[in-house]
């Protein structure tokens, strides 16, 4: 199953007295309960298909053996039996592992979902054990030679060189089992604990009497994701109250968090180290098929963009009133009475509009999410924070987000689509080929969302312009500025855990650190989030390390990408489909080269930030009148 989480920013509950009724999404397309006799046997299902599996890689011995001579018919058979196979229980795994996905992101409290999926990974580390024998084998192998003997290898060359490199940075067989059993109880268990621990929390919110509704002057209980919402509030003092709540409750569970952090960070450094990796860096790289020379290159062009985006802070905290923004300031709205409020059902039908201004297959494929319930987009209790959209099975998707009435929903949801509409393109991929990094994940999704912001621009006045252009730049400076902060605390958190472990102190005192060093002077430095390690999921899972930098790639790719679009919207159109497809085949050097990017240059990473740079001087300009 591949998830891809999309929003950089907490997202807001509904601000109005009655609330619009939002949509679940219907997962009886896929089975009818989770106590329906049809789960029943799917789930049974895919523990015969793991044992089966394993039956076949002992069978033919798929692990590191003794292979120099040439390949043989033999070879060849038994490499695509084992492949067939192996994308075979990978596709049906995928149905069972999103449907059990659907209850947990949405309701942490059922038990029922948690222990079902809590079985389930039982079954997959199995899988995981499977696959680092595939690749040891692989490796073992004359890989070119068997690429040039078998069509269904010359299909996953890709993968297969991929499963080739891996097995160069491999423990011995009983290690790597070893480590696949204990990660079950070692980093799976610190990414459910942070899960749990923080869809779970709710704290007390002491609004002011300036506060609009039933809630002025009142202490409110409410989740932790409702509270972070807060920050959008048009009320400063709402903001403050929020903001102030929040640290306090991440403050509460500090002690545990802290304990996950560095549970995981132990463990990856400890294994990337024993793999043979120069640091617990290489390996992400490797991941996401993107080389040191390029993410230097990106970085180096985020930095010299952070004095144009604190520009633009500095306007908004004038904007604002405000001599210098506090943390609670960044998502404030600057629209006024200006600022449009959207329902969903009016969101859904500019969405829908703007992507058939692009193709009709893309306004399809929105129509088709709402039509079929794809969309869950109801904030409650229990449910996850932010967004993110799952393939399911074939081109079907899910899509989570927490809507509220504002033009960040509006964007969001176009975003999430966009990820439906890549996995609509890989859709005739087999599970090895559409094995898509995070950094090339992000490629639909900001495309569709730069072309709903466009078409926002283009059609509104003064104040709301103004808004959209805020938001915009809102997201803009989260991916760039705020994400460059993230990387910056994770290497140096990787750095000290060398030694020892950190406490909540220091954790606290390395995320500050790193929003001083970032965000500079365009924030108020005695007013930021210290507690930003423990909000974001990302940190707590040993497959996503360094997990924030993909999503700066994907903006500025994205952002690329358009740019080409403009330039030659027909040839655009023939060959991005493509692109999309084969974002799990060729490594991101190889794709850019399709478009004529080389993402090695500062250059490319710069041309896509002048995007931004020219965003904020319209701000500034806006923002003055």
């Amino acid at each position: 199953m591949t998830t891809t989480h999309g929003a950089a920013t907490p997202a807001p509950p509904p601000a109005s007295p009655v609330a619009e009724v939002l949509p679940h999404w219907d997962m009886s397309r896929l089975f009818p309960g989770l106590e329906s006799g049809e789960f029943g046997s799917a789930f049974a299902a895919i523990i015969v298909d793991v044992a089966a599996l394993r039956a076949l890689y002992d069978r033919h011995d798929v692990r590191t053996c003794d292979a120099s001579g040439a390949i043989t018919g033999e070879t060849v058979a038994a490499v695509e039996e084992v492949m067939r196979h192996t994308n075979e229980v990978g596709e049906r795994l995928r149905a069972v592992y999103a449907y059990l996905h659907s209850f947990v992101s949405t309701d942490s409290r059922n038990d029922r979902a948690q222990a079902a999926v809590s079985e389930l990974q039982g079954h997959t580390v199995e899988l995981r054990k499977l696959g680092t024998r595939f690749d040891a084998w692989i490796g073992s192998l004359d890989v070119e030679g068997l690429i040039g003997r078998s069509a269904l290898a010359q299909e996953h060359a890709f993968p297969l060189r991929k499963s080739a490199t891996a097995a160069r940075h491999l423990m011995t067989e009983k290690e790597e089992d070893l480590a696949a059993s204990l990660n079950l109880s070692a980093g799976t268990q610190w990414a459910k604990l942070h899960g749990n621990v923080t869809s779970q929390l709710s704290v007390p919110v002491a609004f002011p009497q300036s506060a609009s509704g039933e809630r002025a002057g009142k202490t409110v209980e409410l989740p932790m994701s409702a509270v972070r919402g807060l920050a959008h509030d048009p009320s400063r003092d709402v903001r403050r109250a929020a903001y102030d709540a929040e640290l306090k409750g991440w403050e509460g569970v500090a002690v545990p968090l802290a304990a996950a952090m560095n549970g995981i960070k132990g463990e990856v450094r400890t294994l990337s180290a024993r793999r043979g990796w120069k640091d617990t860096l290489e390996p992400m790289l490797f991941l996401n098929n993107i080389d040191q020379r390029t993410l230097d290159a990106m970085h180096e062009a985020c930095r010299e963009s952070f004095p144009d985006w604190r520009r633009y802070l500095r306007a908004k905290a004038q904007l604002l009133g405000q001599e210098s923004l506090p943390w609670y300031d960044i998502f404030a709205p600057v629209g006024g009475a200006g600022s449009r409020r959207w329902s969903f059902d009016e969101a859904a039908e500019f969405v829908v509009e703007q992507f058939s201004t692009y193709s009709g297959k893309l306004a399809e494929l929105a129509r088709r999410a709402l039509r079929e319930k794809w969309i869950d987009a109801e904030p409650r209790d229990g449910k996850g924070d932010g967004a993110f959209c799952m393939g399911i099975r074939k081109d079907e998707s899910g899509v989570l987000l927490n809507f509220e009435p504002s033009f960040s929903s509006v964007s969001t949801l176009a975003h999430e689509l966009g990820h439906a509409y890549h996995n609509t393109c890989l859709a005739r991929r087999t599970p090895m080929q559409r094995d898509t990094p995070m950094a090339l994940a992000e490629t639909a999704s900001i495309f569709c969302q730069t072309i709903i912001t466009n078409a926002a621009l283009g059609r509104t006045e003064h104040a709301e312009k103004l808004n959209i252009l805020e938001e915009e730049l809102q997201n803009g400076c989260q991916v760039v500025v705020d994400i460059h902060s993230r990387f910056l605390f994770e290497q140096r958190t990787f750095e000290r855990r060398a030694t020892r472990e950190l406490s909540v102190a220091e954790l606290n005192e390395l995320m500050i650190e790193a929003q001083r060093e970032t965000y500079g002077d365009g924030l108020d430095a005695s007013r930021l989030h210290p507690y930003m390690w423990a909000v974001k999921s990302h940190y707590y899972s040993s497959g996503r390390s360094f997990y924030n930098w993909p999503y700066t790639f994907g903006q500025l790719f994205g952002q690329g990408l358009y740019a080409r679009y403009r330039e030659n919207p027909e040839q655009f159109r023939a060959s991005y489909d493509d692109l999309l497809a084969a974002t799990g085949l060729h490594s991101a050097h190889e794709l850019g080269q399709r478009f004529g990017i080389d993402f090695s240059s500062v250059d490319f990473w710069r041309g896509s930030l002048n995007v931004n740079r020219e965003q904020i001087k319209q701000f500034e300009v806006l923002a003055a009148k």
